[in-house]
């Protein structure tokens, strides 16, 4: 089995197909500017990557590498779509993302608000029809994805979460953050033949510890430094790992969570770039 890197040119051009295949023709100007913007103006494409890294660790021969791109592609626009209503004024109010005006800031919030639909519609589009070239292991990946994405546990149910007199930190990031990492790994591992249930343990570690960490970002660093608003768990109430754990403590549970995912990872050559990914 060769390996194939995925690489963020790479991913940047599915994403880049995906939205010609929606954006040509008469869609509405703003619109089509608003989801551009969404999902073209930065970001580092961590789930599409991981979901490929996890293909190529998982793969023993015979995987579906164009279900697993699809499956990628279809996690990220989910992701953006997730951004774009996370900022929005009901939500966040968040004024900045990757270094650029939020999407209701920059078009105003009907267009963000359909924008954040228009993703997640074309995200089911782009897998569905890779799915259906792959009957049987097609369904399992596309009802992973969806799974990451609806309730009771997926990005849907962790906004919701928000909503909630009370929160408990443990539900709220593994939907709000740790669910689309869960469908990464399982998508990833589903699209190369492999079942094996460590790959979502796996992914529910590599989500729990991004979400730590942006815990981490959102309480010590600043907007010129990461891009988007700062202090928001702070100035919303919202439950986090520094509140919970304290500076010190959030760190120790990064590295603990980091350390555990390792290792479910198989030794040797073929786990080599998922190891120095997650590191």
């Amino acid at each position: 089995m060769g390996f194939s890197e995925p690489s963020s040119e790479q991913i940047a051009a599915d994403l880049h197909r995906a939205l010609d295949d929606a954006l040509r023709g008469p869609c509405p100007p703003k619109l089509a500017k608003a989801i551009e913007s969404a999902v073209l103006l930065g970001g580092s494409r961590i789930r599409p990557q991981l979901c490929m890294r996890i293909f190529e660790a998982a793969d023993h021969g015979g995987g579906d590498r164009d279900l697993a791109q699809a499956a990628a592609t279809s996690l990220e626009l989910m992701h953006c779509a997730s951004l774009v209503h996370d900022d929005l004024p009901c939500f966040d109010d968040a004024q900045m993302r990757r270094g650029h005006p939020s999407t209701h800031v920059a078009f105003g919030e009907p267009v963000a608000v359909l924008a954040g639909d228009a993703l997640i519609v074309l995200a089911l589009q782009r897998l569905g029809r890779a799915a259906a070239l792959n009957s049987a292991r097609g369904l399992m990946v596309f009802e992973s994805v969806a799974r990451s994405v609806g309730p009771p546990f997926g990005i849907i149910a962790g906004q919701a979460w928000e909503s909630e007199d009370r929160i408990s930190l443990e539900d709220y990031h593994r939907a709000k953050t740790g669910a689309l990492f869960v469908g990464a790994a399982e998508a990833g591992a589903i699209a190369a033949g492999n079942t094996d249930p460590r790959w979502r343990r796996f992914g529910q570690m590599i989500g729990e510890a991004f979400q730590v960490a942006d815990d981490l970002k959102d309480a010590l660093l600043t907007p010129e430094m990461t891009g988007k608003d700062a202090a928001q768990d702070a100035r919303n109430g919202r439950p986090n790992a520094v509140t919970t754990f304290g500076v010190d403590g959030a760190k120790s549970r990064l590295r603990n969570t980091l350390r555990d995912a390792l290792r479910l990872i198989e030794p040797g050559a073929s786990g080599a770039p998922l190891r120095s990914f997650v590191r």
